[in-house]
Order: structure tokens, then sequence, then C-alpha cells
């Protein structure tokens, strides 16, 4: 039950955070209200549908209306504080790697309630962290950017990691998260400062 907690508090801190960089990026093609309400929910719910569906259980949005509603408050907030946070640009950069790592975690504990293997639930991890923001791309017809830039899957990845090494140790779950977080964060937050990508394929002529 504790455990389940946690999945829930993370799950909305994750969307909140994925909402607002959905709604951040809508905005800046000029989208409207709608459209930016669609494309953070895009980016909020799509990966973690995505796991549910793979776990063959119920969509978690399905469930309780909160994760639409915590999206109508992230809309509000770009509205409202949209003036306000615009100066700080690197703010919607970090909105978009909390709600990562945060999605990570959930993915993983989630995929482990149901008993899956910890191979199994570091890709639902990064499915449900990273899905939804090739969600969010399509909708906006750019480039997703887990093919492309500085790491993004893969930050995902080595934060499942971490978490799966603590856990060998018989850490507590909290540990093992706050981990995950952390090394999620850094890593990405370490790619785009420093401009670090995996080598990129080129078609021999």
């Amino acid at each position: 039950m504790e455990q389940d907690i946690i999945i829930k508090i993370i799950e909305l801190l994750g969307t909140f955070a994925f909402a607002i960089s959905g709604i951040r990026h809508a905005a800046a093609k000029q989208f409207d209200w709608f459209g930016g309400y669609v494309c953070g929910i895009a980016v909020a719910i799509g990966g973690g549908t995505i796991r549910d569906l793979m776990l063959s259980t119920t969509p978690f949005w399905m469930t309780t209306p909160i994760y639409m509603i915590c999206t109508a408050v992230a809309l509000l907030t770009v509205v409202w504080f949209g003036k306000w946070m615009e100066p700080l640009k690197n703010a919607w950069f970090v909105f978009d790697t909390l709600g990562l790592a945060l999605f990570t975690i959930a993915g993983i504990q989630k995929s482990l309630l149901f008993g899956q293997p910890y191979w199994i639930a570091i890709i639902m991890g990064c499915i449900t962290g990273a899905a939804g923001g090739v969600i969010r791309d399509v909708l906006l017809n750019n480039e997703p950017v887990i093919f492309h830039k500085e790491i993004y899957a893969i930050a995902s990845v080595l934060g499942g990691l971490a978490y799966w090494a603590l856990n060998v140790f018989d850490l507590q779950v909290e540990w093992c998260a706050v981990t995950s977080f952390i090394v999620t964060c850094v890593i990405r937050f370490l790619a785009v400062k420093y401009h670090i990508s995996l080598p990129v394929l080129r078609e021999k002529k």
C-alpha cells in the first residue's frame, strides 16, 4: 500500500512537470488553449498509457480525473505565469527533465508491482518517461527529441539501472527512487550542458 501511494504521488508530480513542458512547446507554436491542453495531456499520459496497456491493466489516468485536472492546472500555470517564467528559458528544460525522471521511477515501480523482472521494468520505465515526448513531438510536427541531440532516453535507462543496482543491496524503495531520480536528472543536465550525445549513424556511399 505504501509503495502504491508513492507511485501515485510520483505520477502526479510527473504529470504536472510533463504537462507544463508540453504546453510550453505548444505555446511556442502558437497553439490555442485547447491545443496546448491536448499537447500537455499527450506528453503527460502518453508513456504511462502505453506502459499500462503492455502490462494489461487499465491506464492509470482512467481510474481518476485527477490527472486531467492536474494538466488543466499546468495549463493555467503557463497562461498566468508564463510571462514571468519566459525569461527563465531553462525552466522548460528542467520541467521536461523532472518529468522524465519521475515517470521513469513510476514505470519501474508499477512494473515490479505487476511481477515483471527488472529488465522489463527498466524498459517500461524508459517507455513511461520518453514515449509521451515522442507523441508530443509528432503532434507538433517536430523531430522526436529521443532520436537526436543530447542523451534523453539513455538517461532514463541509466536511472533505471541505478534503481536496480541499489535494490540488489536491499535498500529501501525510497532510496532506490531518490537515487534513480538524481542519476537521470544529472545525466540529462550534463548531456545538455556539454553537448554529449551518442554517435550519429551515417549512410556509407
